[in-house]
């Protein structure tokens, strides 16, 4: 108590000079109007710039939940989507007619927590597994197009073949065309993948889309792969091969969207069956 007894009257002049300044400056502002607007203006900006600052700071706490809650409702579209597309290329009009449309595909969001690029046999870990009903085979993709195959599944957890797997292949198409085949990667540039056994009567152009095929069991069609940056051949072979420049970056992945097909078990028992014969 003493020491602050010696600190007011070691600095009782200083400190009366600021009780002095602090009471002339209330009393300019009071009796002027145009010195009180000034003061009141000064005082707003300032109590604006921290509350929109502090509005900032709390958007971006909450900002995680909001891209959470966007890329539910995104797979919810998607779902949609790729149902209604189904059912559209139903030939029997009755049917696509009715209300009970056939739900064949279910979507659902899963985080990438462990993505490899640098091999020839690159894998993806994502957080999602059987509990969420993610199994083997299940398309995976996101907003940018297709990202790989599920290989395997644990309870909370899924490894996926990536895309940029020497041993993945996806039947794909040329966008507005029925020429199909296999897409591949030769294991070099990870933004390049390789669509084979196209035919060499097939008309293609630098710039064309490349996208999932109806022959494809595990995706839907018409998913979006990338397009095409040059194709060549040799004398002796009467296909393409394709150089299809990806429309994702697979260096740099966050939420995905596992697709199941709800007849997938249903035909590969009917081909099952069918080669058996």
């Amino acid at each position: 108590m003493q020491q602050i007894i010696n600190f007011f009257i070691k600095n009782s002049t200083r400190l009366l000079f600021l009780l002095l300044l602090v009471i002339s400056f209330t009393l300019i502002i009071r009796t002027h109007t145009f010195h009180k607007s000034s003061f009141v203006s000064s005082s707003n900006d300032i109590t604006g710039f921290v509350y929109e600052n502090v509005n900032d700071f709390k958007e971006y706490i909450h900002l995680k939940k909001e891209n959470e809650a966007l890329v539910l409702e995104n797979a919810l579209l998607k779902k949609q989507v790729f149902n209604d597309a189904f059912n559209n290329n139903v030939i029997d009009s009755t049917y696509t007619n009715s209300l009970n449309k056939e739900e064949v595909y279910e979507v659902v969001v899963a985080k990438v927590i462990k993505n490899t690029f640098n091999t020839k046999e690159n894998y993806i870990t994502i957080k999602g597994g059987t509990r969420e009903g993610i199994e083997k085979d299940f398309g995976v993709i996101n907003s940018n197009g297709v990202v790989g195959i599920v290989q395997k599944s644990s309870n909370k957890y899924s490894t996926v073949l990536s895309i940029l797997n020497t041993k993945s292949k996806i039947i794909a198409k040329i966008k507005g065309s029925n020429h199909f085949g296999p897409l591949e990667w030769d294991g070099k540039n990870t933004g390049y993948v390789q669509l084979n056994d196209i035919p060499r009567l097939a008309e293609l152009y630098k710039g064309d889309t490349i996208v999932t095929s109806s022959y494809s069991k595990v995706f839907p069609e018409n998913i979006p792969i990338g397009v095409i940056e040059k194709a060549y051949t040799t004398a002796s072979s009467n296909y393409f091969t394709i150089e299809v420049k990806l429309f994702n970056d697979m260096t740099n992945l966050g939420y995905v969207y596992v697709i199941k097909n709800n007849d997938l078990d249903e035909i590969n028992e009917l081909e099952e069956e069918t080669e058996n014969e």
